[in-house]
């Protein structure tokens, strides 16, 4: 009997469960999209119930798709948007509201609050990340002040925190009768409240977040999540959980010290292995971990761009000047350059390696010459640049330059930013065969755990490249270019330095 892996990939707007056979194949694929709530400026709100009423739908589909029954899955990997959680009661299931995006900057004030607290600094050393509203425990313990009564039950350990690993594990689990309340050393390092060198909750943390232990989840590493599904399709084996951008590193097969991969979708995350070395970065990068197989941990440095394709979709839903997002590249086509324009998209702030929350998008160098064609390739150029910034950061703090960057997500279908990117980087850009990195980092570790695949190496050998991109631009006018994106950045600084409110 043919056996298979599976993997739930819960991600920013949807939720696909995927099925993967030994040559890391996609056999079948089931998705769902979820809502998202904008209940007042700047919050970023799902539904938790709805995301699991889907995975309750999509894995049942995808046994149909790739006409196999329970018994021929022999594990089940699961990756999420990461610093998404949930809060919701242990004796019912039902959430205490709804779940805390990523994107949610409600907690502003409350983190340049924090920022001026004792012991700010340590913070930082010991978790690894910066204080931004982009992690879960300002949002946390904002919804801990925010929503009466929850404090006193998470003390008493009646409301349990997840991410959204944790989430579906524990329900997948048994919920209410018995479920698995745990998560792994990926997710839990982006909470801001774990340990980096102990991998576990940290005293100092807590109290400083003011985050009551008792609601926390167990960490385990990330192919070592040892549950079983006992709802939705019963039997199969849980074997691995890792964030969504951990899993891509993984899904790459960047298993070598040094090696970059680049995710490009609603944002863009670039992760960068440094082996067993836990670097501090002196340039704005998150230190974090890239997943655990077995005892010991492998570290990352991580690069967040906050806005990436979701700046072709407003350009595309907001400005109306295309109808679907491929047309950008088409449009942007049309003309030779940007015609001296530049999009910084500070929609939510400035994300690595600036980290400022009161920055706000601009448009700068706007002449009568300036028609949409420019305004698309200022579009996908700021991308490009972005991802510049993120990895001189990276090769500044490791020290050594890295030769490729792999990359996968919907917008590396874009031919036109992949080159430029390319080029902006001065190095090879490589998109492999499989595009679902995502979901296959995490069927990987699976699989792993349940001994369908051997070792690394055999992953390795899984990897195929499907598409190359080599540098073509003149090194004068690449730094030229640059060297106007950064001031174009700094018009944003001042806009930061201007508001009333920082």
């Amino acid at each position: 009997m043919q056996r298979f892996v599976m993997a739930i990939d819960q991600g920013t707007t949807s939720t696909r469960c995927i099925v993967f056979d030994q040559n890391a194949r996609l056999v079948a694929v089931a998705q769902r999209e979820h809502r998202q709530y904008h209940p007042r400026p700047g919050w970023v709100e799902q539904d938790a119930v709805e995301i699991w009423r889907n995975v309750d739908r999509i894995m049942p589909q995808a046994l149909r798709q790739a006409g196999i029954t329970a018994d021929q899955v022999v594990a089940l990997g699961i990756t999420n948007q990461r610093e998404t959680f949930v809060a919701w009661d242990r004796h019912t299931g039902v959430p205490v509201g709804r779940a805390i995006v990523w994107e949610d900057i409600r907690t502003e004030d409350l983190v340049a609050a924090l920022g001026k607290q004792p012991g700010i600094e340590e913070v930082r050393e010991r978790c690894g990340l910066p204080l931004a509203t982009y992690f879960s425990a300002p949002s946390l313990r904002w919804l801990l002040d925010n929503v009466p009564g929850v404090r006193e039950r998470a003390t008493r350990g009646d409301v349990l925190f997840g991410t959204m690993d944790t989430w579906l594990i524990w329900n997948l689990t048994g919920g209410v009768n018995g479920g698995l309340h745990v998560t792994d050393v990926t997710n839990a390092s982006r909470t801001m409240l774990m340990n980096l060198s102990t991998r576990q909750w940290d005293p100092m943390l807590l109290e400083f977040f003011g985050v009551p232990a008792a609601m926390l989840p167990e960490i385990r590493p990330s192919s070592e999540i040892e549950g079983r599904t006992t709802r939705v399709v019963p039997g199969i084996p849980i074997t691995a959980a890792l964030g969504d951008q951990h899993a891509a590193l993984f899904g790459q097969t960047c298993f070598e010290k040094g090696s970059i991969k680049g995710t490009y979708g609603t944002g863009g995350f670039l992760l960068m292995n440094t082996g067993n070395e836990l670097v501090r970065s002196k340039h704005g990068l998150l230190t974090t971990i890239g997943y655990q197989i077995g005892r010991e941990p492998t570290y990352a440095l991580e690069g967040s761009i906050a806005v990436a394709g979701s700046l072709v979709q407003w350009f595309r839903d907001n400005l109306g000047l295309i109808h679907s997002a491929p047309e950008i590249e088409t449009l942007a086509r049309t003309v030779k350059d940007n015609g001296g324009c530049y999009i910084v998209p500070a929609f939510s702030g400035l994300f690595a390696p600036h980290w400022l929350a009161q920055a706000r998008g601009i448009v700068v160098g706007l002449t009568s010459y300036i028609n949409k064609g420019h305004l698309a390739r200022a579009v996908l150029e700021a991308t490009g640049w972005q991802t510049r910034e993120v990895v001189d950061a990276m090769n500044a703090d490791l020290g050594e330059p890295t030769p490729v960057l792999k990359v996968d997500g919907g917008m590396t279908a874009d031919h036109l930013l992949m080159q430029f990117i390319s080029d902006v980087l001065d190095i090879p850009v490589q998109r492999p065969l499989v595009a679902e990195t995502v979901s296959l980092g995490a069927a990987y570790a699976a699989g792993l755990a349940a001994g369908y695949w051997p070792d690394l190496e055999g992953l390795r050998r899984n990897w195929h490249l499907a598409a190359r991109w080599n540098p073509v631009m003149d090194a004068r006018h690449r730094e030229d270019e640059y060297a106007n994106w950064k001031r174009a950045v700094e018009l944003t600084f001042a806009w930061a330095r201007s508001s009333p409110s920082t």
